[in-house]
């Protein structure tokens, strides 16, 4: 049930993060700081609430798997801890560049926003690449590499492929928040970022299947499984179906069921391992091995079963409010 929880935990992480780190990664091509700002109010109300699901994420791997955050933690800690300097170079960006009228100060914080934003999304793609391909795990369940270890190259093209991703997610997002030429704009971005992840979401499928023998693992041993595969097809088809019969919010909706349905895919390389070890497959860290005690999980289920309602409700709330196109007044960024 936990595992299942941990998927769900990220998968609303990868949808609703996903498009406000697709908008920083699409931001230097707005003209002018009106365009900026509006990018930037796009999600101003929104990003702090979405990156609640990685917190969530994290707080649940700890209480539910702790064997398996403290050998992630030791594994990907120089990845983490530029993770968590992107994280708070985004808002820092977004709550500091409109303090001060200088052309210097602003175009500091754009590129700060820019570069934290890309960099954190190729980092999450690059942790779900080695956690797919394995990392040298020994016995006692400690990681027994170094960061260069990470630098593989089927985790670096799914980096990328996050990278093109969430910038075709983001795009369909200022699609429905913009309007006037910056919206003519984003529609070309959006074709763009669209053929880009395309050919992306091709090359990582084939390099799974060919170098990657836990990708399609479980779709072996349970067929039915292929019904996802061919469910995340047909929503990635649908995306420009929707977009060039102007459709946005159907282009939307496609997006996030294609990003569900991809870390569904994943969870599913995964099962019944949390942490594959590159070593020798005994010592990978399983649901079993990891887990905390029962007693434990059964009190989070408890608190979980309250809080995630809670959580969705707000989530909820929030969107309906800032619902509609993005306008600038006094107390915008």
């Amino acid at each position: 049930m936990w595992f299942t929880l941990l998927g769900v935990l990220l998968a609303g992480y990868a949808i609703l993060d996903g498009f406000d780190l697709g908008v920083g990664i699409m931001y230097l091509g707005a003209r002018g700081d009106r365009e900026k700002r509006l990018l930037l109010n796009s999600i101003g109300p929104l990003w702090d609430g979405n990156e609640v699901w990685l917190v969530a994420f994290g707080g649940a791997l700890f209480a539910a798997f702790p064997h398996a955050y403290a050998t992630v933690f030791s594994a990907y800690y120089l990845a983490f801890m530029l993770l968590l300097c992107a994280l708070i170079f985004r808002a820092v960006s977004l709550e500091y560049r409109g303090k001060r009228e200088s052309q210097v100060w602003r175009g500091f914080f754009d590129a700060c926003f820019f570069g934290a934003s890309t960099l954190a999304t190729l980092l999450f793609g690059v942790t779900v690449g080695n956690s797919m391909v394995g990392i040298p795990v020994d016995e006692n369940m400690e990681y027994a590499g170094g960061f260069f270890n990470l630098l593989k190259p089927f985790p670096i093209v799914v980096g990328l492929f996050s990278v093109a991703l969430f910038a075709m997610h983001g795009s369909i997002y200022l699609y429905l928040k913009t309007e006037g030429a910056l919206q003519k704009r984003v529609r070309v971005w959006m074709w763009r970022s669209f053929f880009i992840f395309l050919v992306l979401y091709v090359v990582v499928s084939v390099y799974a299947i060919i170098a990657v023998p836990a990708a399609t693992r479980n779709l072996s041993l349970s067929p039915w499984l292929w019904l996802v595969v061919i469910l995340n097809v047909l929503a990635v088809a649908n995306i420009p179906r929707a977009i060039s019969q102007d459709r946005p919010m159907h282009a939307f909706i496609t997006s996030c069921c294609s990003i569900a349905a991809l870390v569904f895919l994943f969870m599913t390389a995964l099962y019944p391992n949390l942490v594959l070890s590159s070593l020798a497959p005994e010592w990978c860290l399983t649901i079993r091995n990891a887990a905390s005690s029962e007693k434990t999980l059964v009190i989070m289920a408890i608190i979980a079963a309250i809080g995630m309602p809670l959580a969705l409700a707000y989530t909820a709330i929030v969107y309906w409010i800032f619902r509609g196109k993005v306008k600038l007044g006094k107390f915008s960024y």
